[in-house]
């Protein structure tokens, strides 16, 4: 399969990619993104295929359908991976907590969150591409919290990769900004900001599309990457746990193949529904795909009027701090399906010149058969974990902004599955204060809380975060990104 890119096509640019160039080269024509040319069918022949399948075997396959152009013992290395979640034989648990609400937990992996399920083998296959084609490769991420950790996980000490990631450095947990800057492999490298995540991402599309940048680097011998879900090898992986925890209602007898079910998802960049988007084009059965955002409400505005406006917003930083996004990057991808190349080039560009786009009558009534959404601010999250937690579920603050579009705009008769993305542990001192009422808790004493309100032991990897040496101290101003990254290499 080829990939075609979001904006048209650029006479530099050949037309169509493979599978492995759109991964290495992620930016394509007008600094748009790839995606796929056309999407595999996934009926109910497929679903029928792997009720009983294995994650991997459903991973493996779903990947073969979009005939990637990866060595299929790579694809079965890289799925090997999921070997090192909490259970191996179900790494994404479906968990029910409500007649008619599940939760999909995606938060099993090394970093303890959901960026796991797409980076561990996305990584893995990066990387043996590089090697394969003998070329060094720069890997850049920005990250709101959860990327970061899991592309450094997945990245350290391979060879032909350096990585450098770009965090906001007071816009992550505790716990988030320990996984990152106490890493010490030599290939990797951690830069604080003086920003938001916004400009952190600014900034990578910037150095990703950068003729003098990239000049530079070829005088080094070494190519440019993004381990952002604007690389569609992120995406690709995200589109799999949705059919899989669908398949798991099924297992479950909660419902049966052909019944369709809302998916609930934690959004800011756009990459988790995106999958879902993805899923459902391919013929997953989804009543609407539900968008849950906290106060950068944004996507809601978006998608219940059609107006994507960030002219005079300013970032608020919130309790679901991986969510705190205002230009949400894979909304480019589902402009593309629904409205074509020239009509979101002429979109994305508006937001660009303007910090603004708007959607046509006829355009938001194409999504809205499609999306709906609700925002969640800090307060109602607090009390949506304290609900949820008087009724025997641990939650963190990013999945309990789903449980107000639950109430809000889902049919209570129709089945939900709402995305768990972040374990308890990265976001302790927010939960604790809602559980007991305990205000500027340290981590490490909230997390020593919550353990005992809940009777649930704080894994091990959490805990040997705070006795561990910082081996990644830079926290510069954005404008300095570009000279730190080049002094690392």
């Amino acid at each position: 399969m080829n990939f075609i890119q979001t904006r048209g096509v650029d006479p530099s640019f050949q037309e169509t990619v493979t599978f492995s160039e759109a991964i290495l080269s992620p930016i394509a024509s007008y600094g748009g993104l790839y995606v796929p040319e056309k999407l595999p069918e996934l009926g109910k022949v497929f679903l029928n295929k792997h009720l009983n399948s294995s994650y991997k075997e459903l991973a493996f396959d779903l990947l073969k359908q979009f005939e990637i152009d990866i060595d299929a013992n790579v694809i079965l290395e890289a799925l090997d991976l999921y070997d090192n979640f909490d259970d191996k034989d179900n790494p994404v648990p479906v968990v029910k907590v409500r007649d008619n609400l599940f939760v999909s937990e995606l938060y099993h992996g090394p970093t303890r969150a959901f960026k796991d399920m797409a980076l561990q083998p996305f990584g893995r296959i990066l990387s043996s591409v590089a090697q394969k084609k003998n070329e060094n490769y720069l890997i850049l991420a920005a990250t709101s919290g959860d990327t970061g950790p899991a592309a450094l996980e997945t990245f350290k000490n391979q060879d032909n990769i350096q990585m450098v990631c770009i965090y906001p450095a007071n816009g992550t947990s505790d716990v988030q900004r320990l996984q990152m800057v106490t890493e010490n492999a030599k290939n990797l490298k951690v830069i604080g900001i003086n920003g938001n995540f916004d400009d952190a991402q600014s900034a990578l599309k910037h150095l990703l599309a950068s003729d003098s940048f990239n000049k530079t680097l070829k005088e080094k011998d070494i190519s440019l990457s993004a381990a952002n879900s604007v690389n569609f090898g992120r995406i690709i992986f995200q589109i799999i746990y949705h059919i899989h925890s669908y398949l798991e209602l099924v297992r479950q007898d909660e419902i049966t193949i052909g019944e369709k079910v809302y998916i609930n998802v934690p959004s800011g960049n756009f990459g988790n529904i995106l999958g879902a988007f993805y899923a459902k084009e391919m013929g997953l059965p989804v009543e609407k795909l539900v968008v849950s955002s906290n106060q950068n409400n944004i996507l809601t505005r978006l998608i219940n009027t059609g107006v994507y406006d960030i002219k005079d917003d300013e970032l608020i930083l919130t309790t679901s701090p991986a969510m705190d996004i205002l230009k949400s990057s894979n909304v480019e991808r589902v402009l593309f399906s629904l409205y074509g190349a020239q009509r979101t080039k002429e979109l994305m560009n508006d937001l660009d010149k303007n910090s603004k786009y708007e959607l046509t009558n006829d355009e938001l009534k194409k999504l809205q058969e499609i999306f709906i959404a609700d925002y969640c601010d800090d307060a109602e999250g607090k009390h949506y974990i304290k609900t949820m937690f008087d009724e025997g579920y641990l939650m963190d603050p990013h999945t309990a902004t789903c449980l107000k579009a639950y109430e809000s705009v889902c049919d209570p008769k129709i089945k939900s599955i709402v995305y768990s993305t972040a374990e308890w542990t990265k976001f302790s001192p927010v939960i604790a204060n809602a559980i007991t009422g305990e205000i500027d808790t340290r981590d490490l004493d909230a997390l020593a809380s919550i353990s005992k309100a809940a009777k649930v032991d704080i894994p091990q990897i959490i805990k040997d975060l705070f006795t561990k040496d910082i081996a990644q101290k830079t926290v510069i101003e954005k404008e300095d990104i570009e000279k730190s990254i080049l002094n690392f290499l």
